[in-house]
């Protein structure tokens, strides 16, 4: 049974600064609680219901029931198991291979599955503005299906990480030169911008290499790529060059 205490903490970690207050978020889905509970983010208590019991975890369960679940999920279906565990610090960013940069991105199912995106092409790095939806929030968490565990995500000011670094730095843009006909680094900074205005002015000109994906449409009257989905094109393709 869930106390309302319990309910109040869990209900309060739907917002960013209880997260930041308490130091915790909460992770909802058999798959990511899995992934989270194999990795090195520590966990504070489960809410399961009886049929969704972790080995090992028992001391840290309470079963609750469907009522009980769906008081506390940040979900439109709740799951059969929500998880509270402590934020971790990101380690130092290490500028080595391909570094995601994120401009402004808001939607959090995006940004979830750039995470994804990034863990599957072995992309270990993402770097975010301070204005970048909360990497905590719990719809992002959900949509990183675990890769959260497997990615290392650091907020800072984008203009002073650009400003320092020794990586050749790439943006996405509409007036851009051709990705499929680019000669593309092993190692680079891709920059990808907020869902409705893109790249900000004030990171665009620190951008030297401007790169676009190309309409095949007869119309092509498409304004923009979704940038979950450009994302995953420039990954490919930078893969697939090296």
């Amino acid at each position: 049974m869930v106390s309302k205490n319990q309910i109040k903490l869990i209900n309060s970690l739907h917002q960013k600064k209880y997260r930041i207050e308490y130091g915790l978020f909460l992770a909802e889905g058999v798959k990511v609680v899995q992934e989270l509970l194999q990795s090195n983010f520590k966990l504070k208590q489960l809410y399961c219901l009886e049929k969704e019991v972790f080995d090992g975890f028992e001391d840290k369960t309470i079963i609750v029931s469907e009522a009980e679940m769906k008081k506390i999920t940040a979900l439109n279906t709740p799951s059969t198991c929500l998880g509270i565990f402590e934020i971790i610090k990101p380690k130092a960013i290490q500028e080595k291979g391909i570094v995601i940069v994120l401009d402004d991105i808001r939607d959090p199912g995006n940004f979830g599955t750039i995470i994804r995106l990034c863990d599957w092409f072995g992309v270990e790095q993402i770097v975010c503005s301070n204005e970048t939806v909360d990497l905590y929030n719990p719809k992002v968490i959900q949509a990183t299906m675990g890769s959260v565990t497997r990615v290392n995500i650091n907020y800072c000011n984008l203009k002073d990480f650009i400003n320092q670094t020794k990586l050749p730095v790439f943006g996405t843009f509409m007036d851009g030169e051709n990705i499929y006909k680019s000669q593309l680094p092993k190692e680079a900074i891709l920059v990808f911008g907020n869902e409705a205005n893109g790249i900000s002015k004030e990171i665009e000109l620190l951008i030297k290499n401007k790169l676009s994906i190309p309409r095949f449409g007869n119309i092509q009257k498409t304004e923009s790529l979704n940038v979950a989905t450009a994302t995953a094109i420039f990954l490919s393709e930078f893969k697939r060059n090296n």
